[in-house]
């Protein structure tokens, strides 16, 4: 009874909760960078480069040539498939962009609050106040 009662406090645990949601989050976020780059970039990147589509780049590692990738992977040929390598590389850039200045805006954020300045303490008495108490006290005490 022990062991699920210790397993219930670390599950419930502030850290376990924000790392479960960041894990699910993280995965949504994955597929709108996927997206973005499969569905707005790459075709951005094809038109630049004169209709090249990435994806279906290869090379045969069987010394045959092949017109397609899928022809290729049909017959059973060991091929090497840079283009989709390109691809995930794009990928990871893009997604590390956005990690980036999702992590420079927060740190913005946070500078500003740390920036807004603290209230004011009310100034410390004059001396000639200091001194004017001080009679006060001295003949009150009179």
């Amino acid at each position: 009874m022990g062991l699920v009662k210790e397993f219930k406090e670390f599950a419930l645990k502030g850290n376990v909760m924000d790392m479960a949601v960041g894990v699910i989050i993280g995965g949504a976020f994955g597929k709108i960078v996927s997206s973005l780059v499969d569905d707005v970039i790459m075709p951005l990147v094809s038109v630049l480069t004169g209709g090249t589509d990435f994806s279906k780049l290869f090379c045969s590692l069987d010394g045959q040539a092949y017109e397609t990738l899928e022809k290729a992977q049909e017959a059973g040929a060991a091929v090497l498939t840079y283009g989709t390598f390109i691809q995930n590389i794009i990928d990871f850039i893009i997604i590390a962009l956005c990690i980036f200045f999702m992590i420079k805006a927060m740190n913005k954020l946070s500078r500003k609050k740390e920036e807004e300045p603290a209230p004011e303490a009310p100034a410390e008495p004059s001396n000639e106040e200091k001194l004017l108490t001080e009679i006060r006290d001295l003949l009150a005490k009179k």
